[in-house]
């Protein structure tokens, strides 16, 4: 599936924008704050359903009431996306129907590139831990619920702990709801790391050009379903004094490990970005396997960061892919390039 182009209304800053997109290379080129960011930010909402930056009220362009998305296919097919701030509700249309949520039917996959992401490996538990719920959400529908089931059930039982009068029985329910979905991210993402450890050391050292091994490893303090709850239960006297839940799958931790040894630390700064793009590629693979879909690539102002070598490697592995990506300056002969001003 190839994006034909996007039109955004009251989004961020762009009051009124129309990219049209190349069904090869597109480059949005700008100073930083003149939105070409906004833009990727509008073709993953439209694409997946939500935004990788921010809730919808924060959205909207200031002074107005509602933002608009409309994204077309090559082949004619149009998503749209409207947000209503007033009534804080947002619809989506899509083969002449109305929802609230996009379907997985009309969900496209996209491979997002941020800055951020060449600090993987050394940035917090809770920043990797959310990298990859957003990578393996978009694997699968059974862990994307999941997740969006045990975060509820999550929110709830906090919630609870916070109040000063309640019954020890109250949270029985929100125990069982987290054991239960908590159990089943803890399988999915074994069997995902299991998948990227096949592949991580292959493809790191065809961009770094040695020998080096590279581990992606995977950590959780919950055994099992059962002990899950019977440690809910043991730690409700310290919950409640602390007011949230210290102790499931929420807690679980992502590590690199560089030749046997933590990586952040012992990996230099081109190895660590090296391991980063070999993930990038291991995750487009993968987004083929579980969704046998050539995913959009979204490239948001990376090559500032990387070395002529790995920009080249980059843009030869996502070679059959559309890519959309942003620029502070001219990159490719083969690309349609967009500048973009400060409004």
């Amino acid at each position: 599936m190839v994006i034909k182009s996007v039109k955004l209304l009251n989004f961020r800053s762009h009051k009124s924008f129309v990219l049209r997109c190349n069904p090869q290379t597109t480059e949005l080129i700008g100073e930083n704050g003149c939105g070409k960011t906004s833009v990727l930010e509008a073709i993953y909402e439209a694409l997946q359903g939500k935004s990788f930056r921010a809730v919808d009220r924060e959205i909207v362009r200031r002074g107005e009431e509602f933002y608009r998305v409309e994204l077309e296919y090559e082949d004619g097919r149009v998503v749209t996306v409207v947000y209503d701030a007033g009534a804080d509700k947002k619809e989506f249309l899509a083969e002449d129907k109305k929802t609230r949520r996009l379907s997985k039917k009309v969900k496209y996959p996209i491979v997002l590139f941020e800055p951020d992401d060449l600090n993987l490996v050394g940035s917090s538990p809770t920043s990797r831990r959310n990298y990859f719920d957003r990578m393996f959400s978009q694997l699968s529908e059974t862990y994307s619920v999941a997740l969006a089931r045990y975060n509820k059930a999550l929110k709830q039982r906090n919630e609870l702990l916070k109040q000063e009068v309640f019954n020890k029985g109250d949270l029985f329910s929100w125990d069982v709801m987290l054991t239960k979905y908590g159990a089943e991210l803890k399988s999915e993402r074994e069997s995902f790391v299991r998948d990227v450890n096949c592949k991580l050391t292959e493809v790191y050292r065809s961009i770094a050009e040695n020998d080096d091994e590279v581990e992606l490893k995977y950590a959780s303090e919950v055994e099992s379903e059962s002990e899950f709850l019977r440690k809910l239960e043991g730690c409700f006297e310290r919950d409640r004094l602390l007011g949230h839940t210290s102790y499931g799958i929420h807690r679980d931790g992502y590590e690199f490990v560089f030749n046997n040894v933590k990586a952040d630390g012992s990996a230099s700064r081109g190895e660590v970005r090296s391991i980063v793009i070999a993930l990038k590629f291991i995750e487009a693979e993968m987004v083929m396997k579980e969704i046998g879909k050539m995913p959009v690539v979204l490239l948001d102002d990376v090559f500032s960061e990387l070395d002529e070598v790995r920009q080249e490697c980059l843009v030869k592995n996502f070679r059959e892919n559309q890519i959309i990506l942003t620029s502070t300056g001219g990159r490719s002969d083969n690309s349609d390039c967009i500048v973009l001003t400060k409004e």
